[in-house]
């Protein structure tokens, strides 16, 4: 995909992954420290993580395809560069809420059944809270840098 409504595609997808994603990370740690949210949450949360995991290769492969349409420069070629290590972000995130959900639902049926997440101890908790937390920092700030570069190719270099 290329091209949508005549638009470059990445220009479009690419407003998907720098929302989804720190939204994801934001419910990640939610859900990895609120019981409640953790309930109502978790789950929609993995599916949206998984989702985001989805989309980043196609604005991705998008943005390589835009990239060899605009003129070369420093700013494109950083942004690039930045714009491929996305799925380094995506990927944790979407796989801690997964463990996130998946805890929660061993949780809910744990009499007599065998667990393997642990859901009820303390010290896994606490490792997938301290997880989650630098997962999403990581996440928020690697999406700030890339769309950060991206707005300065863009508007720096006239492509806009």
């Amino acid at each position: 995909m290329n091209t949508l409504n005549g638009l470059p595609a990445h220009v479009l997808l690419v407003h998907g992954v720098v929302v989804l994603l720190p939204l994801s990370a934001l419910l990640l740690v939610l859900t990895s420290v609120w019981p409640a949210a953790r309930r109502r949450l978790a789950g929609p949360n993995a599916v949206l993580a998984v989702l985001v995991v989805l989309l980043v290769p196609l604005t991705t492969d998008a943005g390589e395809w835009l990239e060899r349409r605009v003129p070369s420069s420093e700013l494109v070629r950083n942004h690039a560069e930045l714009g491929d290590t996305a799925i380094f972000y995506a990927v944790p995130v979407a796989v801690l809420a997964l463990v996130v959900w998946w805890r929660d639902r061993e949780a809910r049926v744990t009499s007599g059944r065998r667990t393997y997440l642990a859901p009820l101890s303390v010290a896994v908790t606490g490792v997938v809270v301290v997880l989650a937390l630098v997962v999403a920092a990581a996440g928020v700030y690697g999406m700030y840098r890339i769309g950060d570069s991206g707005a300065r190719a863009a508007w720096t270099s006239g492509h806009s």
